[in-house]
């Protein structure tokens, strides 16, 4: 069966867009074969609601089209356009989605247009588009890739395909000895540490056939080859260190680690651990005494090791690391798959791996698990932590991991003028996280005027953040970020 193809815009405004999608899907020679284009517009009048209707088909597509303009469209009871509610059916759904945005300028836009531009996002890449055959083609080629992706296009994926000029030479006896070892050691792998390179690679569906001969794959050389980035030159992990909250030149910390898969999740970890605060406990528990960092180091792991894992090789960008006073950032190369989105990884969702190929020994060795567990476990690590949870976000073509730091030090907050009231409620945030105004009141014994003053203070000093509008609804916590500009130590 054909896929379908929903699309969802303004109709009125992009009116011309959507016709000319459908002349383009239908009289192309190849897409013609896979997909078939759905417009409400088209469908005979009938006695069930329109909004019923549209959503409807929106569970029965494959794919998710939204054309974005300048208008947010018609609003219901709640004050979603339906452009708006199909976006949230498909997400909900699992659907895959593309979104085509027209013009360059934002100003324009309508205010909630703006805001769902902003949504998607969050979670996904947007292409723009001035003119038709600008977004034909751009369609053409994500159609392509979501072909591709299914293996209704029979091509190698990265990972599986061969490494062009790389031989059996080019792979290190001594790595791949050292990940026999391990994987035996950690998961009771089959294969002795002494297996010749040439089975332990087949064993491990590491070898390509080109022209006959038979060559490592790309994941062989990235997991095991003895230079790397000869071959493959962004694989290698970019990590600095700012005393700032911002990316400021000249760089006080700046370096390039280069090697395998696992030497860069190594190296970059350690650059990281070695920059960061870290306090030694007592010998009350035992002989060695507890080492605390500002932020988990299993956390940190995770981030480095799922950036590795899960980028996209064929990118010309790079995995970087990015170490500020209030947060880490770790930005990898790509885009999550279709199905799923940054809200979901807060949720339990099925491990699927861009890269299937690397991420097997990488959790052979222990590196990775392979239960979908590894974003859960970075936010159950920051909460034990008493540190705030972990940001996901797609920008601009990277998935981007943020894990903030508690940058609300006694120095820090030195610089602020805080009554001892609220030093003590930063103190009591860290560990309960958010705090009402009656809540406040209560626990400092004051009246609601001082409460609000007090808590009006810390969110102006950058401080607090404040949630909700009015009444009850209104609530409290830390500010993940130290404001902005804020230098540190």
């Amino acid at each position: 069966m054909k896929a379908t193809i929903f699309i969802s815009s303004v109709q009125k405004e992009l009116a011309e867009e959507r016709r000319a999608i459908k002349e383009y899907v239908h009289g192309d020679p190849l897409l013609r074969r896979f997909f078939e284009v759905f417009l409400f517009e088209e469908l005979p009048a009938s006695d069930k609601r329109a909004d019923a209707v549209y959503l409807e088909e929106v569970d029965k597509c494959a794919i998710y089209l939204g054309l974005f303009g300048n208008q947010y469209g018609s609003e219901d009871s709640n004050g979603l356009s339906p452009t708006e509610r199909e976006f949230d059916r498909a997400t909900s759904k699992g659907k895959v989605r593309l979104i085509f945005v027209k013009g360059r300028e934002d100003k324009i836009r309508h205010p909630k247009m703006r805001t769902l531009m902003r949504k998607a996002g969050s979670q996904l890449i947007r292409r723009r588009f001035v003119d038709i055959p600008e977004l034909t083609a751009a369609l053409y080629a994500s159609l392509v890739d979501e072909l591709e992706r299914k293996g209704a296009l029979q091509t190698a994926p990265f990972d599986a395909a061969s490494c062009p000029r790389a031989t059996l030479a080019d792979i290190s006896a001594e790595k791949l000895k050292w990940f026999l070892d391990a994987a035996r050691r950690e998961r009771r792998y089959a294969l002795a540490a002494n297996t010749p390179a040439e089975k332990a690679l087949a064993h491990l569906n590491l070898l390509g056939h080109d022209h006959g001969r038979r060559r490592p794959t790309h994941a062989a050389v990235l997991l095991f080859g003895r230079e790397p980035q000869r071959f493959l030159p962004t694989s290698e992990v970019k990590c600095m260190h700012f005393h700032g909250t911002e990316v400021r030149k000249p760089i006080p910390s700046y370096q390039i680690h280069k090697g395998t898969a696992f030497d860069l999740v190594d190296q970059a970890v350690d650059f990281v651990m070695s920059k960061l605060a870290r306090s030694v406990g007592t010998r009350e528990r035992g002989p060695q005494a507890p080492v605390r960092y500002d932020l988990p180091e299993e956390a940190v792991t995770e981030a480095i090791v799922n950036a590795v894992a899960h980028r996209d090789y064929t990118s010309n960008a790079s995995v970087q690391v990015m170490l500020f006073i209030d947060r880490l950032e770790v930005w990898n190369p790509g885009e999550l798959p279709p199905n799923l989105t940054p809200e979901q990884l807060r949720q339990e969702h099925a491990s699927i791996p861009r890269n299937p190929l690397i991420s097997e020994p990488l959790f052979l060795a222990r590196y990775i698990e392979k239960a979908g567990t590894g974003t859960l476990d970075m936010i159950e690590r920051c909460r034990e932590a008493n540190l705030p949870e972990p940001d996901f976000e797609q920008r601009a073509g990277q998935f981007v991991v943020t894990l903030w730091r508690d940058w609300l030090t006694i120095e820090a907050l030195s610089r602020f003028p805080l009554n001892e009231r609220q030093r003590k409620l930063i103190d009591y945030l860290k560990v309960d996280f958010q705090i009402t105004n009656s809540q406040y009141q209560q626990k400092f014994s004051v009246a609601k005027r001082t409460a609000s003053l007090d808590l009006a203070a810390l969110v102006a000093a950058g401080l607090l953040e404040k949630t909700g509008t009015t009444g009850k609804g209104v609530q409290y916590r830390l500010a993940k970020g130290a404001p902005k500009g804020q230098k540190g130590q």
